[in-house]
C-alpha cells in the first residue's frame, strides 16, 4: 500500500505541482463537503478497495457501494467520498482517471472471456506486459477481477525466451538447453515462436510452453496438427498471442490451445465513464 500511496501521490504532484489554483482561490480551507462517485456507462468494477485505502490515508472519508469484480451498470453509485472540499477536488481527475481506465480492464478482460468461453471452456485469458509504466500492479490485479490470467507480472517471474535471446544464443535449441541447465526446479520455461520449424525444434528441446507469435489462425492449426502428429501436443502448454481482439478471438479459442494472451485488453480497453459530483457542502 505505502508503493501505491507514494505512486498516487507523484500522480497529483503532476497534475497540480504547485497547487489547485482554482480550489485555492474560491473554497475555504475547512470547507467539508459529501460527494459520490457515479457510474454513467456500464462495466466490471476493478482495484476500487485499493485506491479507497489510499484516500483514506490522505483524510478523505470512502465508502464503497461495489466491490471489485462485481458488474455495475450506468446510474449506479460506486464510492460515497465525505472530507476537505479542497482534497477531494485535488484528487478528483487522478482518481477518476485511474478509476476509469482499471474498470476498463477488468471489463474488456471479461468481455473477451466471454467470447472465448462460448467456444471453449478450457482456454485460458492472459494478459501481456504491455501496460503503462508505473500501474503494472493495479493494472494485473484488474485482468484478475475481470477473469483472466495475469501471466507474468514482470521479468523476474518466469523464464520467457523471446526473439532476441533466441538470436543472441543462435538458434531455439540451444537458448532452451541453456535456460533448462540453469533456471531453477521451480521455473518453468516458455518460448516464443514464429515458425512451426521453431514450434517443432523447442518442443524437442525440453520447453515446457510455447509461445505460437503472430501466427494466423490458419499456421497455429497446422502446428497443432504436427505436434500431435509427431506425439509431441501433450507434452508442451501452447500459448497463442500477437493481433489478437474482439474480432478473432473466437477463431483462435476454436482451436486445441491452453492459453491466449493479448495486450487488447490492457493497452486498448473499453473506456468506463465515471464522474464525481458533490452532493452537500457540510460547512466552512
Amino acid at each position: 500500500m505505502g508503493l501505491l500511496r507514494d505512486a498516487f501521490m507523484k500522480w497529483l504532484l503532476e497534475d497540480a505541482p504547485h497547487g489547485d489554483l482554482t480550489s485555492e482561490l474560491l473554497i475555504p480551507r475547512d470547507c467539508k463537503v459529501k460527494a459520490v462517485v457515479i457510474a454513467k456507462s456500464s462495466g466490471v468494477v476493478a482495484c476500487i478497495e485499493d485506491l479507497s485505502e489510499v484516500l483514506e490515508l490522505l483524510g478523505i472519508r470512502v465508502e464503497c457501494r461495489v466491490r471489485s469484480g462485481q458488474d455495475f451498470k450506468a446510474g449506479d453509485v460506486l464510492m460515497f467520498l465525505e472530507g476537505s472540499a479542497r482534497s477531494i477536488l485535488l484528487v478528483e481527475r487522478t482518481l477518476l482517471n485511474l478509476l476509469s481506465y482499471l474498470f476498463g480492464v477488468a471489463t474488456s478482460t471479461r468481455t473477451l472471456l466471454n467470447k472465448v468461453r462460448m467456444v471453449n471452456g478450457k482456454v485460458r485469458l492472459a494478459a501481456t506486459r504491455k501496460v503503462p509504466p508505473g500501474l503494472r500492479y493495479l493494472v494485473k490485479r484488474a485482468v484478475a477481477y475481470g477473469g483472466g490470467d495475469t501471466h507474468r507480472f514482470s521479468l523476474s517471474d518466469a523464464v520467457l525466451v523471446k526473439d532476441n535471446h533466441i538470436a543472441i544464443l543462435g538458434g531455439v535449441a540451444n537458448a532452451v538447453k541453456t535456460a533448462r541447465e540453469r533456471a531453477s526446479f521451480m521455473h518453468k520455461v516458455e518460448v516464443e515462436v514464429k515458425s512451426l520449424e521453431e514450434a517443432i525444434e523447442a518442443v524437442e528441446a525440453g520447453a515446457d510452453i510455447i509461445m505460437l507469435d503472430n501466427m494466423s489462425v490458419e499456421e497455429c492449426s497446422n502446428v497443432l496438427n504436427e505436434l500431435k502428429r509427431r506425439g509431441l501436443r501433450d507434452k508442451v502448454i501452447i500459448e497463442v498471442s500477437g493481433g489478437i481482439g474482439f474480432d478473432n478471438i473466437a477463431d483462435y479459442a476454436k482451436l486445441d490451445v491452453d492459453v491466449i494472451s493479448t495486450s487488447r485488453i490492457t493497452m486498448n480497453p473499453e473506456r468506463v465513464d465515471i464522474s464525481l459530483e458533490v452532493l452537500e457542502v457540510l460547512g466552512n
